[in-house]
């Protein structure tokens, strides 16, 4: 089967397509024949050597963590019912770049039918994610809501649920096209963060009080400053660094600002209500509630060209690989 290693740690022009044998499913295992492999921000980082959060990989290794696809194949003491259904499944954090990839059983989600395969996979993942955030953040009717990233994966949703929960919302990002976006899914006002003075038009925007919550996914220079415009009593909720530093905040200083800060760590919790969070999206999903922002998809052969597009800013909404 074909399959694309990441030979060293470097840039994306690392990521080589080859050949591997077809895996074979043990017990309590299942081999997926892989229809989508999901991409994210951090195994762009992840790749380059110069993650924090994960233990680095031995190369050469098959990056991709989540798969989507039928299953083939059962091992033993997994139900064979489950042949031929369609799937969404995370394979650890290697595996998924290849036409079929092994699964441990207990990581299956059934897709629920009338939704394609490539909205499960941004459902899942970065759905999941929007969904915890929201919920941890107790988002309200009324409240301004600061999106940073907002025409990306997890912050397209967020701008959707947040608008769902009868809040109003500032969407931050760069660029025409991504503001253009952003606007689409419904935001009241749209800011260029690669813009001086960003942070003052976000104060105008919210009628000089600042954003109740803020979704810091950019971390740096730009989480800083959403921070000093957050309103008293807020919530500035961090769920990424995509400047490459997780904005820190001191306890004192945010006392004093009676600001809650809800930290990166948050996304350790995450993992038991993964599977909860990704039916409550893909069930808003059906009702119209929300819809993924799919930007961009790349063949399996051109996953070197998929990652730079996560990495160098030009992607919007969820990347794929379809293979």
């Amino acid at each position: 089967m074909r399959v694309v290693r990441a030979i060293r740690l470097g840039d994306p022009e690392v990521l080589v397509l080859g050949q591997a044998p077809d895996p074979v499913a043990g017990p309590g295992q299942v081999v997926v024949d892989v229809a989508v492999a999901g991409i994210s921000f951090v195994e762009t980082q992840i790749r380059r050597g110069i993650d924090r959060w994960h233990e680095r990989p031995q190369v050469p290794y098959v990056p991709g963590g989540l798969v989507a696809g039928l299953v083939r194949a059962v091992g033993d003491q997994v139900d064979a019912a489950w042949l031929g259904r369609r799937v969404v499944a995370t394979t650890g954090e290697t595996g998924g770049f290849a036409e079929r990839a092994l699964v441990p059983a207990e990581n299956l989600f059934l897709v629920p039918d009338g939704l394609g395969l490539p909205e499960a996979t941004a459902l899942y993942s970065d759905g999941s994610t929007a969904q915890g955030l929201t919920e941890h953040a107790r988002i309200g009717p009324g409240d301004w809501v600061l999106v940073e990233a907002a025409a990306g994966g997890v912050g397209s949703l967020l701008v959707q649920l947040a608008r769902a929960a009868g809040a109003r919302v500032v969407g931050a990002a760069r660029g025409r096209r991504k503001l253009d976006v952003v606007s689409e899914l419904g935001a009241d006002a749209v800011v260029d963060y690669s813009e001086s003075g960003w942070a003052k038009r976000v104060l105008e925007a919210t009628g000089g009080a600042g954003p109740d919550v803020v979704f810091d996914g950019v971390g740096g220079e730009i989480g800083r400053a959403a921070f000093e415009v957050a309103a008293r009593g807020g919530r500035f909720s961090v769920h990424g660094a995509a400047s490459g530093e997780v904005t820190v905040i001191d306890p004192t200083e945010a006392s004093r600002r009676g600001v809650t800060v809800i930290g990166i760590e948050q996304l350790f919790d995450f993992g038991p209500h993964v599977r909860r969070w990704a039916e409550r999206m893909m069930s808003q999903a059906a009702q119209g509630v929300v819809r993924p922002v799919i930007g961009q998809t790349f063949p399996l052969e051109a996953a070197a060209d998929a990652h730079a597009a996560v990495e160098n800013r030009t992607a919007v909404g969820k990347t794929l690989l379809l293979v």
